[in-house]
């Protein structure tokens, strides 16, 4: 996609918006139901917002992976094969996204957002203790690994979430183990469509790299946050931010 000309308004308020999302990323996940929300209200196209966002996000996936690498709670050569499900899944879904009518996101973003929101609120805490498995190792991957995959290469926001909820769901996992899973994950399917959509030059390049610096800056907020009670902020404040991004999308489609 041509470069536009952004102003440096839009390039600054986009560092914001990837500083939010990368505190929110580094401490519970779910950045990328900020980010994509915002892309389109700038006035980012679908197709090119989905790409821009993977791209911004791409930042934020790397660094909490080769962190639980380096720090030894992720042993990626275990995990490999359902990595490389995950990869397949979201090189379906980034294929197919590029060959379809994506002008639905523009209201198909507001009702999940709503979801997202009525979830956090209503869905109590769950991943607390390791629970049976309802699916083995191998069943897993090839059902909601590539699924999951399939998503996050398609649309993408909320994938992680979505990775780490189903290892709890249908492996049984605690929360904290299937989070650090889903960080691998992740950035696999991540990384595998940011690829294709750059190839097919779909991505914003200015916008992506000053989300990207953004997420830097958030990620290292987020390390400070933590230590003065930070975590008990994100369930409302993805509540608050998703219930406003809806109503302000909905309120720029009826207008216009």
């Amino acid at each position: 996609m041509a470069e536009l000309d952004w102003s440096v308004t839009i390039v600054l308020i986009m560092f914001l918006v990837g500083l939010l999302a990368g505190w929110i990323d580094t401490l519970a996940g779910g950045g990328g139901l900020i980010t994509l929300p915002a892309l389109l209200l700038a006035g980012v196209p679908p197709l090119a917002a989905l790409a821009t966002n993977k791209a911004q996000g791409f930042v934020g996936t790397m660094t909490a992976t080769l962190m639980l690498i380096m720090k030894g709670h992720l042993k990626v050569l275990r995990l490999l094969p359902l990595a490389g499900t995950a990869a397949t899944g979201a090189m379906l879904g980034t294929w197919l996204i590029q060959r379809v009518d994506t002008s639905w996101l523009h209201w198909g973003i507001p009702f999940l957002l709503l979801g997202v929101a009525v979830y956090f609120f209503a869905v109590p805490q769950v991943g607390t203790m390791e629970t049976v498995a309802r699916q083995s190792e191998r069943a897993y991957g090839l059902t909601a690994v590539p699924l999951i995959g399939f998503y996050d290469g398609a649309i993408g926001p909320g994938a992680g979430s979505f990775f780490a909820a189903s290892g709890v769901l249908l492996r049984g996992q605690t929360l904290l183990q299937a989070t650090i899973r889903a960080k691998l994950f992740n950035f696999t399917s991540n990384i595998c469509s940011m690829a294709l959509f750059a190839v097919a030059g779909k991505i914003v390049w200015i916008l992506a790299l000053a989300m990207m610096a953004g997420q830097l800056c958030g990620a290292m907020l987020a390390s400070h946050t933590m230590l003065h009670g930070g975590e008990r902020l994100i369930r409302p404040l993805v509540i608050v931010m998703c219930v406003l991004m809806s109503c302000s999308q909905v309120y720029k489609l009826l207008m216009y």
